[in-house]
């Protein structure tokens, strides 16, 4: 297991009425979640809602985050972009404010090679001493790194892990840590003997995961039981269905930022419906 934990949640920034980052409702959530089975959380990545968030916005909230992480959680930074330089900045800056670890996103839009994508990584791992957290994801990036090129940056120093959103490449790769970067290969990234999972679905079924991670005989029926979850919060663009369910359960994580917008009633019907067939919420 990587010494970041198994469960880490890909935490959702909440906004108040007026759009504005609640701070109160982060370290709420980040508190709740830390009780119900996360070892760690992901702050401004995609379900952090990132790409919306200012500079300041974005720095805020990890220092926030480190300064009131619940005991024992740790912090990993999303500090990566498509701007190398940027990359680098943040993750300098993360770096000073004491995250544990950057997860750090193949550059997206701009499509670089094999070798863009190395000096790109060379780059952004020079500028910190902690763990980078490589993240592909190909569905949103247009760029795919493939396990032979992950296993040629795994010897990048500074760089440890994978978070692996391309279900069709998922496999061990020599020198990195492998985390699942979908709920739904979760069960067979720890089947592979991977570190664990950056999840959304940890948000609402948190205890459920983290019996995956520690009853393994229990594991694929807890899989399988979960999986019409794990579609929901898919059903349109992360992380609108995780912040409805959220919202529907009590938590105050407020709307998105456009060019997101919040589930249409129909989303919302279907939602709720099986957060009700998990017996998360009662039947209306």
């Amino acid at each position: 297991m990587s010494d970041l934990g198994a469960v880490l949640t890909a935490i959702v920034t909440p906004f108040d009425e007026s759009g504005a980052v609640d701070e109160q409702a982060f370290v709420a959530l980040m508190s709740h979640l830390a009780a119900n089975g996360s070892d760690g959380f992901v702050v401004a990545g995609t379900t952090g809602e990132a790409s919306t968030l200012t500079e300041r916005e974005h720095l805020n909230l990890i220092e926030l985050a480190i300064a009131e992480r619940p005991a024992g959680k740790t912090i990993i930074a999303g500090t990566g972009t498509n701007d190398t330089a940027q990359a680098v900045h943040m993750t300098e800056r993360a770096s000073e404010l004491g995250a544990d670890a950057m997860l750090v996103v193949t550059p997206y839009y701009n499509r670089p090679s094999r070798l863009g994508l190395m000096r790109h990584y060379e780059a952004v791992a020079g500028a910190t001493d902690k763990p980078i957290v490589l993240y592909n994801i190909p569905g949103r990036t247009a760029t795919n790194m493939p396990p032979d090129l992950l296993a040629e940056l795994a010897q990048i120093p500074n760089i440890e892990a994978v978070k692996q959103a391309n279900a069709e490449e998922l496999q061990p790769i020599d020198g990195l840590a492998l985390y699942a970067g979908d709920d739904s290969s979760f069960a067979r990234t720890l089947d592979l003997g991977g570190a664990g999972g950056i999840l959304v679905a940890s948000h609402i079924v948190g205890p459920q995961m983290r019996r995956m991670v520690d009853e393994p005989a229990e594991r694929a029926a807890i899989a399988q039981s979960l999986a019409d979850l794990f579609d929901v919060l898919f059903i349109t663009a992360n992380p609108t269905p995780v912040k409805a369910a959220l919202n529907m359960l009590g938590h105050r994580v407020g709307g998105l930022r456009l060019p997101l917008v919040e589930a249409t009633d129909e989303e919302q019907a279907r939602i709720r419906t099986v957060l009700e067939r998990h017996g998360l919420l009662a039947a209306s």
